[in-house]
């Protein structure tokens, strides 16, 4: 393989990466209710930041929210799916991973609501 092919060969998988990526974003969004609403509620946030005319700030600390929620709420699916494939029947130790991948995912929604009541609260 000469220097062109490889190269070509390293966009292609640089590319496919992204498509894996979208893959997984879209897959997670028709499977996963909690997903859906994170969606949903994202949606919510910037429809009522641009009515409340948020500043950049505001915009940069509610886009990194938005963000971080639906990361982590990808992260719990993927670790709850992996812990699936691992064992189908019920273990202590799977509970206790998804139970903690939740609780990670319901910390940072928590976090992110008070930081959005806070910033919302500067406009009235």
């Amino acid at each position: 393989m000469d220097l062109k092919d490889r190269r070509i060969s390293e966009w292609k998988r640089f590319y496919e990466s992204f498509k894996f990526a979208w893959s997984g974003i879209f897959q997670t969004f028709k499977a996963e209710r909690n997903f859906q609403i994170h969606v949903f509620i994202t949606v919510l946030v910037c429809i009522g930041g641009l009515a409340l005319h948020f500043t950049k700030f505001e915009w940069i600390v509610i886009l990194f929210l938005v963000g971080g929620m639906l990361a982590f709420e990808l992260m719990n699916t993927a670790l709850e799916r992996v812990v699936d494939l691992v064992t189908k029947e019920f273990h202590p130790l799977a509970k206790s991973a998804k139970d903690a991948a939740a609780g990670a995912v319901f910390i940072y929604a928590i976090l992110s609501v008070i930081i959005g009541i806070i910033i919302v609260s500067n406009h009235f």
